[in-house]
This record gives C-alpha cells, structure tokens and sequence, in this order.
C-alpha cells in the first residue's frame, strides 16, 4: 500500500473507533446488545484488502478501544485482530470481495465468532462474566444489529478508501493437516 492509502485506512479506523467509544457503545438495544462499528469496519478492510491489513487494523481500532475505555489492554485488540484476520482470509481464499453479499456473510459469522471467543477470553483471564447475559441475551441483538450495518459501512468503507473490489478467487488452496 502507498501511503496516502495508509493514511486513508488509518483515518477510517480510528474514526469508527472514535465512534464506537463515544456514540454506538451506548446505543443498547433488545435486552444488552449493542452494535459493534469497529468489528464491521475491520472485517470490511479485511474483505477489500486482505487478511493483514484486516489484522493490523483491528489491532490498531481495538487498542484505540481498550485506551479510551481503560478496560484490560489487549483483549478487544486481540478479537478485533482475528476478526479482521477472518475477513481478509476468507476474501483472500474464496473470492469473496467481488460477491454482494459476502460483507452479510462475513460479519454475521464473525460476529458470532468474536462474541464467543470475547467470552472465552474474558473467562480465561478471571472475569467474572454471565455465559447467558454473554452469549445469548447480548449477542444476539449484536449479531442482527452488525449484519444491518454490513452493507451500508462496507460501501462508505470501500468509498474512503477508495477500493475497487479486486480480490479474484484463489487459484486453489491447499489444506495443510
């Protein structure tokens, strides 16, 4: 990437991390879910230009994240990375970046994906975490709420970074056992 493309997914980034800090983490709907901008933004750089651009923005969004809210350092960084890490390799692998509706795809599975594994996680590390609340009450309304933001921040994504969508499908993948 040049630099003024560095620049432009740099500014993208951290303005919804801006967003998601400020504004849309305290949009609660359906009983705890909230959207999650930052995680559609990441796996919508993963889907336009690739699995490491997809990992170090959701690194760079998720620290931005765990800085402003003064949670424990590295966790939404962390998810974030892996879900923009998906995106990228499953655009890179399929061929999914010219397909309408692989941003729907992407997100909702990811979605569901990092909620889970933000559960773990916090598990892991001692928190003390209701798995019902978690992974049922709050992550469904997340989910639904992120596929309706699919579409409309994958083109104003795609827009300011000034993307075509040229990720062909992989000539073949090998699956390594």
């Amino acid at each position: 990437m040049t630099g003024a493309a560095v620049a432009r997914v740099s500014a993208v980034v951290f303005a919804a991390a801006m967003l998601q800090a400020v504004i849309v983490s305290s949009l609660v709907i359906g009983g705890g879910g909230a959207p999650d901008l930052l995680l559609v933004v990441a796996v919508s750089l993963g889907l336009l230009r690739g699995s490491i651009a997809g990992a170090v923005s959701g690194f760079a969004g998720g620290l931005v994240i765990d800085l402003l809210t003064l949670d424990t350092l590295g966790v939404t960084s962390l998810v974030l990375t892996l879900a923009g890490f998906w995106a990228g390799r499953y655009a890179e692998t399929t061929g999914s970046g010219r397909r309408r509706l692989a941003p729907l795809v992407a997100v909702g599975v990811i979605t569901l994906l990092a909620g889970v594994f933000g559960f773990v996680l916090h598990y892991m590390l001692g928190v003390e975490i209701v798995a019902r609340h978690a992974l049922v009450t709050a992550l469904a309304p997340t989910v639904l709420l992120n596929v309706l933001l699919a579409l409309p921040v994958y083109a104003l994504v795609r827009a300011s970074i000034r993307e075509q969508a040229r990720l062909g499908r992989a000539s073949e993948v090998e699956v390594v056992v």
